[in-house]
């Protein structure tokens, strides 16, 4: 075309699309924002902010019943569940205005509601406006997977999609998927009085982590009344009944309501990608080269619709390089870098990881050394009621090059980001050890277990020679 009406086109305006507009508005690109539902897409409406806000609800009821740890007389909060909801839809409203059409508008991004059609490598219809770009990014987002099970299409099931609109807390819920969606929710729910059942078809919940992981969140799980069924796959639904087969038997499983969430599911139909032609991966992502570019040039990808990952974090990440390599190709172009990506589930111990775990070390043939350290030598943590965790530390052997980073703790997703830098900037044990941490932190853990690495990495003879050197001097 010889000339187009905008710089860029994005479709979606959840964070991937929000972030790649905000990028292309500020280098003064001409930007239109497509969305056909609601500014900040499922993070905002439907996805961590939500279920942020209603776990932050569920632990404070959970300190409630630990009041006697903590010198006061034990009690119970009386709540409406209704009210708690509430909360969460206020909280909602307090942060929608930093993802809105109104604060988007002002940084100079024309967002267009509406239902968005791709027609051609530069052209996208809206409800029959033809608009046209040089670049057109997708950020459609994904949605919740509902598995092939028997019976499920007849029940009333909930996903991360519409749990939001309950306004009665189930007497037996029933979670389908171990994942971190489904071990979030199900111990909020549990917390606020919920029977809670979880069914998870591999043998660990958090089946992308380490088994130590996987193992003591399910002693916690247990130990707050969850009931946990791992390599329990499900067979068939019925009206408040499920039958899945756990161990090799058949097992019933009673429920008022069931929240599906065994993952997500890329949103690639009904917008044109299939007679475009763009490529899909085998796992229904839309398929993009390093520069987060489609089969079609002109045509950029970034966020869930794009995978490896689905964070957030990510999607800001990959926004990013998509937005700079749409406006300034073939002028220059980046790589997008997932060299070090970190992630968090938020139960209570919080889980964090970057890099490797020993899992997936193994898996590839890497070799590497393990530093434990048990939080509950940790001074802030028994100040605060929390000793309990490990960090996991893996390394080269025999260096202080750090591979992976695994925390299990109290606000572990607050403590990690040391290690997220130390990688991004190659750093390594080392400098972590020299660093002064302020006392007494949580993030001290992070020195003790440099601490302990480098205990077990002297060289026994070098001891010797300083045992040596320390009998002469007393001579």
């Amino acid at each position: 075309m010889s000339k187009y009406d905008y710089n860029i086109i994005v479709i979606g305006g959840g964070s991937a699309g929000l972030v790649s507009s905000y990028i292309a508005s500020a280098v003064k690109a001409k930007v239109a924002l497509i969305e056909k539902h609601k500014m900040g897409g499922d993070c905002l409406n439907t996805g961590c902010v939500p279920s942020k806000a209603l776990i932050r609800s569920a632990k404070m009821i959970s300190y409630a019943k630990r009041a006697a740890e903590f010198g006061f007389i034990e009690n119970k909060i009386a709540f409406n569940f209704s009210d708690v909801m509430n909360r969460v839809k206020r909280t909602i409203n307090e942060i929608e205005p930093h993802d809105s059409v109104e604060r988007y508008s002002k940084l100079g991004v024309e967002c267009i509601s509406g239902t968005a059609q791709i027609i051609s490598p530069h052209e996208v219809e809206v409800d029959g406006k033809t608009l046209s770009a040089r670049s057109i990014i997708i950020a459609s987002g994904s949605r919740p997977f509902i598995p092939p099970v028997p019976g499920l299409q007849d029940i009333d099931y909930l996903t991360s999609a519409n749990l939001w609109e309950l306004e009665e807390l189930p007497q037996k819920l029933l979670v389908l998927g171990g994942g971190a969606i489904g071990c979030e929710l199900a111990q909020a729910f549990s917390r606020f009085g919920s029977s809670v059942t979880i069914v998870e078809m591999t043998q660990q919940l958090l089946s992308r982590e380490d088994e130590d992981v996987g193992h003591a969140l399910k002693d916690k799980f247990v130990k707050e009344g969850i009931k946990v069924l791992t390599n329990s796959k499900a067979k068939s639904f019925k009206e408040g009944r499920l039958v899945c087969e756990s161990e090799g038997k058949d097992l019933e499983v009673t429920f008022d309501k069931v929240l599906v969430a065994v993952g997500r599911k890329a949103n690639t139909q009904g917008f044109g990608l299939e007679q475009l032609g763009i490529n899909l991966t085998e796992q229904n992502t839309i398929n993009a080269n390093p520069f987060l570019q489609t089969n079609i040039p002109s045509i950029y990808v970034c966020g869930d619709v794009a995978g490896p990952y689905q964070f957030t974090h990510t999607a800001a990440l990959q926004a990013w390089y998509a937005a700079v390599n749409s406006l300034f190709s073939p002028f220059k172009k980046f790589k997008v870098d997932y060299r070090v990506i970190p992630w968090a589930v938020f139960t209570d111990p919080e889980i964090a990881r970057v890099g490797l775990s020993e899992k997936e070390a193994n898996s590839l043939g890497i070799s590497f050394d393990k530093t434990l350290f048990d939080i509950s030598d940790l001074d802030r943590a028994i100040i605060d009621g929390e000793a309990n965790g490990f960090v996991k530390i893996l390394t080269e052997p025999g260096k202080d090059k750090i591979l992976g980073v695994t925390i299990l703790g109290h606000h572990a997703a607050d403590v990690i980001p040391e290690y997220i830098l130390a990688m991004k900037n190659r750093i390594g044990l080392n400098k972590i050890l020299g660093t002064i941490h302020i006392y007494p932190t949580l993030s001290e853990a992070n020195k003790f277990a440099a601490g302990k690495w480098k205990k077990s990495h002297i060289p026994k003879l070098t001891m010797k020679l300083l045992e040596k050197f320390h009998t002469w001097r007393r001579q």
